[in-house]
């Protein structure tokens, strides 16, 4: 068991962590500049500001999912925290994209209210194209979600209740 934590210990450190942002198009001249920011940037905008269903033509929201957790029921190692529960929600995230091809990020909120976890979900929906909830301890994992799919337009996932 020793190499094992060795060697688990090695894989999260040597890279500072498993997941990465990268992009997507080429920002190569000023040209690509020009279009991927500004003054390029403001026809996009306007046109979900016309149709908001438009940001899914026009960004990547809809391979976005938020990895959401305040670190209270990870594995077999209980409540450890927002903070410590990260390496598990980057561990997600990597299934999410090795196995489906979706692009995750970990989000750890770091509190055990349920209101702020469902205020703080509920306001990155205009980022995000679902939410996956994930190792938040019962009772509140099943009101969070309850709450969650009343008052939100993406797919909410209790991964602990309905996945693995």
């Amino acid at each position: 068991m020793g190499d094992l934590r060795e060697r688990a210990l090695k894989f999260h450190s040597e890279n500072q962590g498993k997941i990465a942002l990268k992009c997507k198009v080429p920002v190569k001249n000023k040209e690509d500049l020009t279009l991927a920011y500004t003054p390029g940037v403001a026809e996009p905008c306007l046109k979900i500001k016309e149709d908001e269903s438009k940001i899914y033509e026009y960004t990547s929201k809809g391979n976005w999912v938020a990895v959401v957790t305040n670190g209270t029921a990870v594995l077999g190692l209980g409540d450890i925290g927002a903070g410590a529960g990260m390496p598990v929600m980057e561990g997600k995230c990597v299934l999410f994209k090795a196995f489906a091809g979706v692009d995750a990020f970990p989000v750890c909120l770091d509190t055990k209210n349920v209101h702020k976890i469902v205020e703080a979900v509920k306001l990155m929906e205009p980022t995000f194209g679902g939410i996956n909830l994930e190792d938040i301890k019962a009772p509140e994992c099943f009101e969070i979600e309850d709450k969650l799919k009343e008052i939100s337009n993406i797919p909410i996932f209790h991964d602990d209740q309905h996945g693995t």
